[in-house]
């Protein structure tokens, strides 16, 4: 079996859940802002390399005005309250997709928090903010001043260069689609779906699902 080293999870159902509450969706999204933490800090005690967490994609600027300026203050506290948690677990920083459409105090804080855990050597959390899979793929051609493209010109040019392929990922509630998500990066990852709404996504479940993936045999497309 292949060692774990890459997990990456559509963080689904914040809306519903809060809609279970009574609540609005914005008191989802800070539900799921802390269960981020949470998971955050228990993938890094496995020792798992990286962790990808889909967060903002280049379809949300669809929603409402107000849910998404919400979203974006949501990601500044966020980061701003997250810094220590980082540091304190070694945990490294990245994002992967366009900030050129956020405004500049959110570029600032992101860059801020890059480059304050940029020397951490433990795992490394990357998140997808304003990332769509295919927009990814478009800019990485465009970038490539060639005629003949090969797929590591491509893997060179991609928002994830630094890192490696992802070996599992998972989409909480019910869901049971990509939704555009490391498309390119994903495609011999173990994919699991579970119907559990992100806020409520328990550590004993991520630990039954590594579990899960571990007893998987990894073919490659060989037999």
């Amino acid at each position: 079996m292949d060692a774990l080293k890459h997990i990456a999870i559509i963080m689904d159902g914040n809306g519903r859940w809060a809609k279970k509450q009574g609540k609005i969706r914005t008191f989802g999204h800070n539900a799921g802002a802390k269960k981020v933490i949470e998971v955050t800090k228990r993938v890094s005690q496995l020792g798992i390399k990286y962790l990808s967490l889909y967060a903002f994609s280049t379809e949300n600027w669809k929603r409402e005005k107000s849910e998404v300026d919400f979203l974006m203050k949501l990601l500044s506290k966020f980061l701003k309250k997250e810094l220590k948690t980082l540091m304190e677990n070694n945990i490294k920083f990245r994002i992967i997709g366009d900030l050129s459409k956020f405004s500049k105090s959110l570029q600032n804080v992101i860059n801020n928090t890059i480059e304050k855990t940029k020397n951490n050597s433990g795992m490394t959390q990357i998140l997808a903010i304003n990332y769509g899979s295919r927009d990814e793929i478009i800019r990485a051609v465009n970038s490539i001043e060639k005629e003949t493209i090969t797929q590591k010109d491509l893997e060179n040019a991609l928002d994830t260069k630094d890192f490696c392929d992802v070996d599992m990922l998972i989409r909480t509630g019910g869901e049971k689609r990509l939704s555009n998500f490391l498309l390119w990066q994903s495609a011999y990852a173990e994919l699991f779906f579970t119907k559990t709404l992100w806020p409520d996504f328990s550590l004993e479940e991520l630990d039954h699902i590594i579990m899960n993936f571990k007893q998987r045999e990894r073919r490659y497309g060989g037999i």
